[in-house]
């Protein structure tokens, strides 16, 4: 494993996306659990402003991923090697893809009513042979969790993915990681409502000459004062050091 760099003191994983999908299945194989994390310029940000979920991504994290053109660039700006931008959707879609293969469990928790369900129904049809052992939506009380967890682990589930949004999935994730039995957790934010088709993602053009963020803005407008980060972001970055 690599050692991460640094973009404003958020430690992040310059890994291609095979090699983070085989670092993770190598983990997942010895039975070791890892809390892995796609950082976009968002959830930087929001290190800088939050204590509790900074040390979250620095400390407890074992995998920081750079997801977004602007972590990708922060990184080379700075003077890093960063190969290339590991999406957290399409992480996603490769340890699926290689849970088919591999006969790898997953959990679904989050997002609305029926949305898991629909996304592992678009997995099943999308890579023959994968199983997703169980679905919960991401409307609950906190007297449901131990409830949760244990169905969780009776699943008998290798891989939890949680779709709460940042940073209320990763916080989740760390408050419960050791009663949680899976070997890899992951927050995912929107990725059942991409995978299920209840929200479109960018063409590929545009993730290629990194105008995601402009497609998201243009989808749901009441993205803008989330989307003022990344100018802020930008500008931190420039006038900051490694």
């Amino acid at each position: 494993m690599i050692e991460p760099i640094k973009i404003l003191g958020v430690p992040v994983h310059a890994l291609t996306m095979q090699e983070s999908v085989e670092y993770l299945e190598g983990r997942l194989q010895a039975g070791e659990q890892t809390f892995v994390v796609t950082a976009n310029a968002e959830i930087i940000m929001m290190c800088q402003q939050d204590a509790s979920y900074n040390k979250i991504i620095s400390e407890d994290a074992q995998l920081v991923l750079p997801d977004g053109a602007g972590a990708v660039w922060a990184g080379r700006h700075l003077g890093y090697k960063v190969p290339e931008r590991v999406a957290g959707f399409d992480l996603y879609c490769n340890l699926l893809a290689a849970a088919a293969q591999k006969g790898y469990k997953s959990y679904f928790f989050g997002g609305a009513p029926g949305v898991a369900e629909a996304a592992k129904a678009k997995a099943e049809e999308l890579y023959p042979g994968v199983q997703v052992v169980g679905c919960h939506n991401g409307y609950f009380t906190e007297a449901e969790v131990p409830e949760i967890i244990a169905a969780i682990n009776a699943s008998g589930a290798d891989m939890l993915f949680v779709a709460l949004g940042a940073p209320k999935q990763e916080k989740w994730l760390v408050e419960h990681r050791e009663q949680l039995k899976p070997r890899i957790l992951m927050g995912i934010g929107g990725s059942f409502d991409v995978l299920a088709g209840k929200m479109e993602r960018a063409p590929k053009w545009m993730q290629e000459a990194s105008l995601e963020w402009a497609f998201r803005l243009y989808k749901q407008p009441s993205r803008f004062m989330r989307m003022m980060a990344l100018p802020k972001f930008v500008l931190k970055v420039m006038f900051s050091g490694k």
